[in-house]
């Protein structure tokens, strides 16, 4: 066992969407490393589950991140029971999948409140506790979605377009308080929003063979990149993008 401290140790993270995928695997990698994070999630029994394997380093609030006055009051009982969060992870997102006429305008709207909506009310709560607590870190997830088009899914690609930009604004704004604001940009991921009807199509064999990193990513991929971003290792990175995509964005190998 190594001695040496932890690479979050002491800090205090607010991880959104973490009742599995990504979110799940962004907290067990910050408790590994000496934070303790609040596990946020819509999926109460999930996500109780993943903050009482994690242990006492980890506990659950039930969070929408579309709803303004959840997040206050999430942010409200952090501050009041563990103190001014150091990082926030805005991980929560939806995908609706359908050629751009079939999509109705409830469902663009839908997943614009969680990703978008979601991911300024996350930044504007924990501006006044970062500031407070000497500075911070704030990672937004995006996607290679909003890097470039994809087909099938307007609503999630201007979304996440949203996300970076609001990633880079955000980082202009807020670098006087010493609060960092970097968004990661994955690839297709194995988690649960990949595993659905609405991409049992796709031919995953085919599409991954020709990558560069021949494989489809896991969570864990995104997760130390995470990692990386709330610590104080990337003390001079904000207002950047992170693709974690195995280098799909990059062209296919054939």
């Amino acid at each position: 066992m190594s001695d040496r401290p932890g690479r979050l140790e002491g800090k205090l993270a607010i991880v959104t969407g973490a009742a599995r995928g990504q979110g799940e695997a962004i907290c067990r990698a910050f408790v590994d490393e000496g934070a303790r994070v609040v596990v946020c999630d819509v999926l109460d029994e999930d996500g109780e589950g993943v903050a009482a394997s994690i242990g006492g380093a980890a506990t659950y609030r039930h969070l929408d991140v579309a709803d303004e006055q959840n997040w206050q009051s999430v942010v409200t009982w952090c501050t009041e029971t563990l103190g001014n969060p150091n990082v926030l992870v805005n991980n929560a997102g939806i995908v609706r999948a359908a050629p751009m006429e079939e999509t109705t305008l409830d469902d663009y709207r839908a997943v614009v409140e969680v990703n978008q909506v979601g991911c300024f009310l996350g930044m504007r709560s924990v501006i006044g506790p970062m500031r407070e607590a000497g500075g911070g870190s704030i990672v937004n997830t995006s996607s290679v979605a909003g890097l470039h088009g994809v087909r099938g899914v307007i609503a999630y690609a201007a979304s996440k377009y949203a996300v970076r930009g609001m990633t880079r604004s955000a980082a202009l704004e807020l670098g006087v308080d010493g609060i960092r604001v970097n968004s990661i940009h994955p690839g297709t991921i194995d988690t649960p929003m990949v595993n659905t009807e609405e991409f049992a199509h796709v031919d995953r064999a085919a599409y991954f063979s020709a990558i560069p990193a021949g494989r489809i990513g896991q969570p864990r991929d995104v997760a130390m990149v995470a990692l990386f971003l709330a610590s104080d290792e990337s003390a001079y990175c904000t207002g950047a993008e992170f693709i974690v995509d195995g280098g799909s964005s990059t062209g296919t190998r054939v």
